[in-house]
Order: structure tokens, then sequence, then C-alpha cells
């Protein structure tokens, strides 16, 4: 990667993603890396800068999380974030102590006004609002080391080393709730680092292509589509990397939504990728018999997706390489390596595959955020309403249906989501929206229908708002939105009698049910 990269150190905090997020809007490359990364690994690739993530950890906790201290002495600029200022206070002759009050929600900060604002500061407010989450405070900055914010429980609530370049924050400038957050890692960026914003897309796919045509040379590849936005980039970036050296293989797991595996067929064809079609709907289902655990549906469907594919590339022949859509979040989210995260759930596209089919990995979009996709996917062409398609879980509506997966419960889920997709696209809110879909709940309650007492099951709406995914907050959709949903819903699909709406957000909830 020639651009400038800022490396941002994940110390657990479950806003680290957005850190890297904010900076890309920026278009300034980032990646997560371990705090356990080797220094040299960190001084070859000669980041613009570093920023060490926050974490629920204490830095006084037994086995908390350190970098290697050289980082501080590196010589590239170091912005610390919460845990990550507290560590770097810790490292540097500070003094860390347990708050009083634990600060976590939003806290008022005052820019310190002696003199001239910290460079981090620069036109920002002098009191802004910002996200705290922490319980640990900062008592004495370390020597050499200004104030340069403080808060009602804070005294020093963002400190500076202008000389060593040494930054810390004890708010997270990353969250939307941090007003002038953005500001704050821009001047990080580009006051600081010297960034000079060149990460586009354009450049991406230039890089990409070349990469691709670097790694596989003569060789095969095989990709797996799903007929969602990140295996159809995924493919169109190798296709244009390697032409007809590229096969595609889709799968009908027999868990889509309503005709969906008809229009995925005609619409790859207008695309001219090659395709093979399989279809294995009856024996996705008949492995899911009786199966009601989520993370065993998942697994099921995930290995029973490599017999099918398997048994479909081995038809062609010789093939070297196995494309994957597979993105940043589904990496991190996977991979109890990176810093401190814990799995949240298993990612059936992220491992697996390659063992036992025994070829190589293509994944292009190994470093992208879902928005960022749909960026490449304009920049290739697709056509808009492809391009802003919704996510949809790679375990498709078994996962919407909660308990048992037979063929009637999926008959009612794929009418009542069919509902729930026509109304949300007829009211203009299908683009608002990152998600929205129904589940089919295992509960059974009493209705009146012409009458009639019905004993019938329930369907649960979900909608949800979201830049990545990554965090997600319950849309307020309006009430007479809701209203046709549910009319429609009882009205039209037989074997649904009460429908509800998910009030959750992301955390705690996931956005899917299972």
């Amino acid at each position: 990667m020639s651009h400038q990269t800022i490396i941002v150190l994940d110390f657990g905090s479950q806003y680290t993603q957005l850190i890297a997020r904010r900076l890309r809007e920026l278009s300034v490359y980032s990646e997560i890396w371990s705090p356990t990364t080797p220094l040299e690994k960190i001084q070859a690739r000669r980041p613009a800068g570093v920023i060490l993530s926050g974490g629920p950890k204490s830095v006084s906790d037994p086995g908390a999380p350190v970098c290697d201290p050289g980082v501080f002495e590196l010589g590239v600029p170091v912005l610390g974030i919460c845990y990550g200022m507290q560590l770097m206070a810790h490292r540097l002759g500070g003094t860390v102590a347990p708050a009083s009050h634990r600060e976590f929600g939003h806290a008022t900060v005052r820019v310190a006004s002696e003199g001239a604002p910290a460079v981090l500061f620069s036109d920002v407010p002098e009191e802004i609002r910002v996200w705290a989450s922490h319980g640990d405070f900062v008592a004495a900055a370390p020597p050499g080391f200004t104030v340069a914010a403080t808060s009602a429980n804070a005294p020093v609530a963002a400190m500076a080393h202008p000389e060593r370049s040494l930054y810390a924050l004890l708010f997270h400038p990353e969250v939307v709730h941090t007003e002038s957050g953005l500001e704050i890692i821009r001047n990080f960026a580009f006051r600081v680092c010297g960034c000079s914003g060149d990460w586009t897309m354009k450049s991406f796919v230039e890089e990409s292509v070349a990469r691709i045509r670097e790694q596989v040379g003569d060789g095969r590849v095989v990709c797996g589509l799903s007929g969602g936005v990140d295996s159809t980039v995924a493919a169109l970036l190798i296709h244009k990397a390697i032409g007809d050296h590229l096969t595609c293989i889709f799968v009908d797991n027999g868990v889509l939504r309503l005709d969906e595996a008809n229009q995925i067929r005609k619409r790859f064809e207008r695309l001219h990728l090659p395709l093979v079609f399989a279809d294995a709907a009856d024996l996705f289902l008949e492995r899911l018999t009786g199966v009601t655990d989520p993370e065993q549906k998942r697994k099921i469907i995930g290995n029973t997706f490599i017999d099918v594919f398997e048994a479909e590339a081995h038809k062609l022949g010789q093939v070297d390489f196995l494309g994957q859509g597979t993105l940043y979040p589904d990496v991190i989210e996977s991979v109890p390596v990176v810093g401190q995260s814990a799995v949240i759930k298993s990612h059936h596209n992220v491992g697996g595959l390659p063992e036992r089919m025994r070829m190589k990995l293509v994944e292009p979009l190994r470093e992208l955020f879902k928005d960022e996709v749909r960026a490449v996917g304009r920049e290739l062409g697709l056509d808009e309403e492809f391009v802003v398609r919704q996510p949809f879980p790679g375990p498709g509506l078994a996962v919407r249906i909660l308990g048992e997966v037979t063929k009637p419960r999926l008959e009612l889920l794929r009418k009542a989501d069919a509902v729930v997709s026509q109304e949300v696209r007829a009211a203009g809110w299908y683009e608002r929206l990152w998600q929205s879909f129904a589940v089919l709940l295992p509960v059974q309650s009493v209705g009146v229908m012409g009458d009639e007492r019905t004993y019938e099951y329930t369907a649960a709406i979900r909608a949800v708002e979201s830049r990545d995914g990554m965090t997600a907050d319950w849309a307020r959709l309006p009430h007479e939105l809701l209203a046709r949903i549910s009319s429609r819903i009882v009205n039209e699909v037989r074997g649904i009698n009460r429908v509800v709406y998910d009030i959750s957000s992301k955390p705690p909830s996931t956005i899917e049910w299972e």
C-alpha cells in the first residue's frame, strides 16, 4: 500500500472500528492492528501516525493490554484515546487513578484557554459535549505534557506534548455523540501527521486490480456469489483483473427471499460474469431439520455451502484460487487476536474454506467497510439500485426464523418479508435504512379473523439505521408505514396474526436476531 497509513492499535474498545472508519471518511487510509504487534513491524510500515484505541480494562489490572513502549519513541505522531491516553500517561510518568465518578455517556469538555489551543482543537469550540466511557482518569499529566482540555470530573481531559508529537484524549472523538469529533480526528491526521488524504476508491480499484493480477498470474479463480453487493463487487474486481480465468458459482441454499434465486441469475447474466448456478435448496433444508441453535444453523449452512461449492468447483478441473467478498468488519468480528475484541459470532465466509479446498484466497475487499464497497461498486459501473441493496446475511432467512427452519415457516417469512420490502421502498425509506426485514418468532398467540379465533405466529419487524453495521440504532419509522406493513402481513400472510416492532439498538442487541 503506497498510501500514507495511520495504524490503530486495538485495546478492545467497541468503538475501535469507528476510528478507522472516520479516518477513511477523510480519505486517509487506516488499519487496525493488535497492540502486541512487534515494534519492528510497525516501523517497517512507516505509518504517518499511530492511534491507541480505548478499551474496557484499567491500566492497573493484572494482564491489562499494553503495546511496546517504543511506540512513543518512533518519531511519528501518537494519539491516545481513553484507555490509550491512560496507557500513555502511565508509561510516560503521569498518574492514573480510579475516578470517584465513573464517566459513561455525555460529558462537557472545556478546551484550555491559556496560550494557543493545542493543534488537535484548532477550529473546535471552547466547550464541546463529548462521549466518555472510562472508570479511571489521569490525575497528573506526564512531565513535559500540557493540559489541553478539562471536564468537571477529569482535571486532564486532553493532554499534548507537541515536541514529541504525543497527544491524548480521555473521550471518544470517533463516536457521533462527540461534537466536533471528526474535526479533532481531521486535525490529528492532517495538521499533526501531515496526511494529504489521497486514498480514493478510484485508486483502490487500480491497486486492487494490479494486486489480483500479480497474485493470480496464469492461475484460475472460483468465486462464490451470494447475490449481495460484497461478493458481486469482489467478482467484478477479479473479472476486471483476469477475465475468463474466473468462474463464479452461485449456490441456492433454500433460505433466500421471495423469487431471489431467479432475480440473481438474471442480474449476473446482465453483468456478463461467467456463472455456474447450483440448486441445492433441498439438501440445505434436509440438513437443517430439527436444528434450533443459531450457531449450529450458521455452521450447517456454512459447511453445506462448502460441500456444494466444492463439488461444483471440482467439475471445473484445476482451480488455484478462491475469491471471496470478505469485508473488514467480518475479519475484525471473527478474529479475537485483534486487540482484546471478543468473537461476536462466526462468519461463514471467514476461514473454513481454504483448509478443505487447498486453494489460496483472493479477498480484494478484505480492507474495506460496507459503504466503501458500495463506492467501489459505483466506480465499477454497477446499477445504483443494486449498489444500495441492504446487507443480507450469509445464512439468509435461517437466522430470521427463530427455532427450526421448515418449508412452511420459510413460506410465511418470505411473504412477510416481501411486504416489508415493498412498503419500505414505496415510502422512500429503503435507502435511509441500513437493514429492514421481518423475523418469524416461535411464538403463537390468539387472534380473531372474521369472527373466528386464530392461534398463529408472530412476525417481528426489524429496521435499523447505521453507517457501517458496527453500531446501529432502531429506526423511527412513521406509524402510518408500520400500520400498513402490519395490516398487509396479517391480511395477506395466512399463518401470522400478530406483528411487533423491535426497538433495540446495537449494542447491546445485534442487528440480526440470531
